[in-house]
Formats: structure tokens, sequence, C-alpha cells
């Protein structure tokens, strides 16, 4: 029997490609890092879709948007523009080695004060029959928005995901409270890669020194093959979160 083929994904937070304090532009060796990992699809969050403003601060700022910067040649990427401000905007973006013929992004936003977003996207892996679902997120810091937000990305998957196709859902949860997983497992049969695997979440934000579990990779329907937290040098020099990885299979 012919094993079907495996795929890595990593969630990733990537600070708008500037270090910790906006210090130094870290894009570059964001994208090598990407590089590196060799993920078949990435899920990114605060990416920053045009920053006139920083373009000008920083000479080594690209041409194109961030999210066409980390796409490596042959790769596809879509990008979902959430917060939109005087000298540009940011949104989530996937970055993906198989085609995305199909994607929307959804205004997930609770109040005025943070633009949130849900890209949902079809990835057309080689080798399956049925599309990968993959869904986006970087949930608000306040616990009643993040609230409303699961709700709605639960009707979201429940109107428009096959209750029996492969399933992940990563991003930054920004869920300091720890309630997401409960919640996601009861409504939807989702489980966390880490916490499935090692027995808890995985530590991801300050890069630093990680204490809090705010980045998290849910699936359904997919087998864990290994996971993995990409801590220590480069990454702790670049974003303020921890990039974390997952090999699956079905």
């Amino acid at each position: 029997m012919t094993r079907k083929r495996d795929v890595t994904v990593v969630t990733y937070n990537i600070h708008k490609g500037l270090s910790q304090f906006n210090k130094r532009l870290v894009l570059h060796d964001i994208k090598e890092g990407l590089r590196v990992l060799d993920a078949d699809v990435a899920f990114l969050q605060e990416v920053q879709g045009k920053h006139d403003k920083n373009a000008r601060r920083h000479v080594s700022w690209p041409e194109v948007s961030q999210h066409e910067f980390l796409t490596h040649e042959g790769s596809h990427c879509v990008y979902g523009m959430n917060a939109v401000y005087q000298h540009g905007h940011h949104g989530n973006a996937v970055v993906s080695r198989h085609p995305i013929p199909v994607w929307e992004n959804i205004d997930i936003s609770h109040h005025p004060i943070e633009s949130r977003g849900l890209l949902h996207c079809e990835v057309q892996v080689d080798g399956w029959k049925e599309p990968l679902h993959c869904i986006n997120v970087h949930l608000g810091l306040w616990a009643r928005s993040r609230r409303f937000q699961l709700e709605w990305m639960v009707e979201r998957i429940r109107a428009a995901v096959p209750k029996g196709g492969p399933l992940v859902v990563a991003g930054d949860f920004n869920d300091w409270q720890r309630k997401a997983s409960e919640y996601l497992a009861t409504e939807l049969g989702l489980y966390e890669v880490f916490e499935k695997t090692e027995g808890r979440l995985a530590k991801s934000y300050p890069a630093q020194m990680p204490v809090f579990t705010l980045d998290r990779i849910y699936v359904r329907d997919l087998n864990i093959d290994s996971v993995q937290r990409h801590t220590g040098a480069p990454w702790s020099r670049l974003s303020d979160h921890v990039a974390l990885a997952a090999r699956l299979s079905r």
C-alpha cells in the first residue's frame, strides 16, 4: 500500500517582519528560517501588506508585500487584509507549496479597536482526494472578544467545511486563560497537536523566554506524526512569538 503524502504545517506570528520592540527589520531572516523549515503550509499572522513609513525607514524593506516576499518560487500565497491605517495595512497570510484554488477572508472583529480576520483556504495537496481546509486566525486580546470570535469560527467551519474532511485551524489565539481547546473539542472534535502528543500546550510567547501558550495548531481527521517548537537562535532574535510546526498525515 502506498502511503499518502505527509504535510508539514507551521504557524508563526511574524510581528510585521520586525524584531521585538520594532528595532530591526528581520524579514529577510524570517524568509530564510521558513525556507529551512520547508513547510508545506505556513499559517502567518501580523503580515504587513503595506507600510509606507517603514518602507522609507528601512533600506532593505522589500518592494513587494511581505506575503509575496515570503513566498518561494513555485509556491502559492493568499493574504487576508484585516487592519487598515494611514501608512498601510496588515493581516494573515497562508503560504503553500500546493495550490490554493479557494479562499476567503472573513471579518471577525468584535469592536472597532481591534481588526481581526479569519482566513479560510482550501489547499489541494498532491495525492489527497480531498482538499485540506486551513483556517488561519489571530484572535483578540480581550476574553469577551475571543469568546465571540471562537463562536463565529465554529459557525464558519460547520457551514463551509465537510464533517469528514481534513482540517487544520492554526494561529495566534491570545488564549491566556486556555479556554479554546475544550470549546473546540466539544463543538468540532478538534484537538491541539502538542496537547495530543506531549500532554500540554506549547509555550510560545515571548520568544526569548516562552511562558505563555498563545500559538496553537488544532487538527481533525489527521494523524500527528511529530511536533516541534522552534526556539533559541536564530528564532529568539526574530519575532516575539515562537514558530510551531507539526507533521501530519492521512
